[in-house]
This record gives structure tokens, sequence and C-alpha cells, in this order.
């Protein structure tokens, strides 16, 4: 992240969403996407315009040839958090879904940002790709349908984080493992599957805790155990960094197998009931 960012970040929520500079008076938004290669969060800011129900963003970049990596990450998992300045002074957080806006109706909502903002004309005029709008959808985990879909999802990613745990572990614990490329791609797959999971459940945790107040004491328990497994999933990428011998990535795959079924077993047990009661 740049400095200039992270000082925009900084000030936004100290100030309850205003902050001063080349954004002083600007509608402004903190979005936070999930790294399409490490898995890990990344929050830029971000000027943004109301539509109804949902929040339009737009991939600028200033005008520059690429699109902005924060793009690139919700195409790669669309479930993203918000922060966003209240009229009370506080900032407010929620989780939403991106939706990328294409033909007429982009070209329209384009449009209409640039009559509002001369600025976006000279963005679009500056590159030739075509910028796009993103479309913000405000989740609304109050449905029990929708929790009954978390549940659901939960289960579905713990199966398949497990499964790929099993697989890494095999490739290891061959009779002469020879930690090739292949295996190294598998297991920082693996890790950046795992980031993104752990970041996508600590947004919805924010918003469950509202609602099942009865779950505060568990959550932060699972909250805590997400960074103790960063740590070690943190630690195990520096290994493989490292050229380090199978045998001790072995070692340490299994520690992280140990932590991970404890913590999914937690997770299960204690989130399932409340969000799918038989």
């Amino acid at each position: 992240m740049s400095a200039f960012n992270q000082q925009v970040i900084e000030e936004f929520r100290a100030n309850g969403g205003r902050v001063g500079g080349m954004f002083a008076g600007a509608s402004l938004l903190l979005l936070t996407t999930t790294g399409a290669r490490s898995g890990r969060p990344h929050t830029t800011p971000a000027v943004y315009v109301r539509d109804g129900a949902r929040l339009l963003v737009f991939a600028s970049n200033a005008g520059g040839p690429k699109h902005p990596a924060w793009f690139h990450n919700l195409r790669a998992d669309a479930h993203v958090s918000v922060e966003i300045g209240t009229a009370e002074g506080a900032v407010e957080r929620f989780r939403a879904t991106a939706v990328v806006i294409e033909g007429e109706e982009r070209d329209r909502l384009y449009a209409e940002q640039c009559r509002r903002d001369p600025a976006f004309s000279a963005y679009q005029a500056g590159t030739d790709r075509i910028i796009p709008v993103v479309a913000l959808h405000r989740v609304d985990l109050t449905d029990p349908a929708r929790h009954r879909a978390v549940a659901a999802h939960l289960v579905k990613v713990h199966d398949e984080l497990r499964a790929e745990l099993a697989a890494l572990r095999e490739g290891l614990g061959s009779p002469k493992p020879v930690l090739g490329r292949q295996l190294a791609r598998h297991c920082l797959a693996f890790c950046g599957a795992l980031h993104a999971h752990h970041h996508n459940e600590d947004g919805v945790f924010d918003l469950l805790e509202g609602q099942f107040p009865e779950l505060a004491e568990a959550l932060d328990r699972m909250r805590e155990e997400h960074r103790v497994v960063a740590r070690t999933v943190e630690e195990l990428e520096a290994l493989l960094a490292s050229g380090t011998a199978p045998a001790t990535l072995r070692t340490e795959v299994d520690r992280l197998a140990s932590r991970l079924e404890e913590h999914f077993a937690y997770e299960e047990a204690q989130l399932l009931p409340a969000l799918a009661p038989e």
C-alpha cells in the first residue's frame, strides 16, 4: 500500500469518513478486497456515488493504462468490505457483493459520473481501456435464508481446505519427497486460499456479533485463532521462500493441520447451530 493511501485511510477512520487534501469534500469510501494471489485483505480509498440501494465505484486508476489492483481482486472474489462515513460522524462497516456493470448501463452510469465530476472525463480520455463501473450491493445477514447459506458455505470451504491440506501432506510425506515447483505452488495456493477464507470470515463475524450477541465470546476466540493461524502460515511461507527441506516443511504443515482442524471443529460447533438450527 502506498504511503499516501495509508494516510488517507487513517484520516478517514479517525474523522468519521472525512478527509482533507485532494479528497476534501469528495464522497469517499474504503473498499477492502481479498488479494487475488495472496488471499490477504487490501484496503483502498475510492470515490463513490449512491445509486438507489447500491453504491457505485469507478476503476479509473486516475486514467492509468491498467485497471487498479482492487478491481482485479474483486473479479477473483466479489465478497468485499465497505467502510463509509455516516451523518453522525461515525464510520459504518458492512459486507457487500461487487458486480461489474457492462454495456449500455455502464456507459450511462459513467457518463453521469463525468457530468458530476469532469475529472472522470479526463481519466477516460487518458487511457485506451474502458474504465469499469462496479456496483456494491450490501449483504443482508438478517435473513434466515442468508444464515443458512453462510452455514453451508462455511462447511463447504472447510471441507475443501481439509482436502487441499491432506493432499499437500501426502505430497510431503512420500518416501523421497522433493519440493518441486508444482508442490511449492500447491503449498502457496493453499496458504492464499486460507488467508482469503479467514479474511472473509472476519468481515462476516463483525455482522453476526450484532445479531447473535450470545456468540460474542466465541467470535472473539475465532478471531484470535485466525491471527494464530495467520502467523503459522507466514512461517510456512518463509520456509518455502528459504528453500527448506521437505521433511522440515512437513513438520510445519502438520502443526498447521492440527491447529486448523481444532479451529474448524470449534467454528462449526459454535456457528452452525445458530445459523442453521435443525
